[in-house]
């Protein structure tokens, strides 16, 4: 079963951002354990040298450390990701938890509206050495409207559009752990290279 955990940079309960990970998790295939953070608004601030770090700060770092993968959502604030947001990776990178950590992004946002949000977490997660899935970063644009009172996204197109991207990741993610094929030009000057073009593709909403 794969892991996947689900991080909302916002920390407005009825956000789309929220709504769009609540509603994934809750669809996820069986094969698929996906898991919301919900302590962003519990953590404290970042203390470098804290040495007994806050209970929601513990849950927070067991919980990437046993994910298989993590897919982040964040709204853009003042032209950035939410310091709400950049604290959390502040705990991730200072415990060595992102190094080496396969990550991706959703974007519930219109082409051009998180630009530079997405770009400053990437550079953070580039900083903390994660393994960026370019494959599984996929935009699906929500509108307030999609949402009901519950929080959940209510759309069956949606519905499967959010499912396809915990599938598209989960893909993605077993695809990179496979090990590398032998190649015949270490072994061989005899045998010709044969490369095999993989012809699939990810659902329409990916824009990564």
């Amino acid at each position: 079963m794969t892991r996947i955990l689900l991080i909302s940079g916002s920390t407005r309960e009825e956000s789309l951002h929220n709504a769009a990970l609540r509603t994934a998790a809750h669809l996820a295939p069986e094969h698929i354990n996906a898991g919301l953070f919900e302590g962003l608004r519990g953590l404290p601030a970042f203390v470098p040298g804290e040495d007994d770090p806050h209970d929601t700060v513990v849950l927070l770092r067991h919980q990437v450390r046993i994910a298989d993968a993590v897919l982040f959502s964040t709204p853009e604030y003042a032209g950035s990701i939410p310091g709400s947001l950049k604290n959390l990776l502040d705990w991730l990178v200072d415990d060595g938890l992102l190094d080496g950590k396969p990550v991706a992004w959703l974007s519930v946002a219109r082409a051009g509206e998180d630009d530079l949000a997405r770009a400053t977490l990437e550079a953070v997660l580039t900083h903390g050495n994660a393994k960026i899935l370019r494959a599984a970063c996929i935009r699906i644009p929500l509108a307030p409207e999609a949402i009901d009172r519950q929080g959940f996204v209510t759309d069956p197109l949606l519905h499967q559009a959010l499912q396809d991207a915990l599938e598209g990741l989960a893909r993605v993610l077993a695809m990179s752990e496979k090990p590398a094929r032998p190649s015949w030009q270490t072994y061989s000057s005899v045998f010709p290279i044969i490369e095999r073009r993989d012809t699939s593709s990810l659902p329409d909403w990916q824009a990564g």
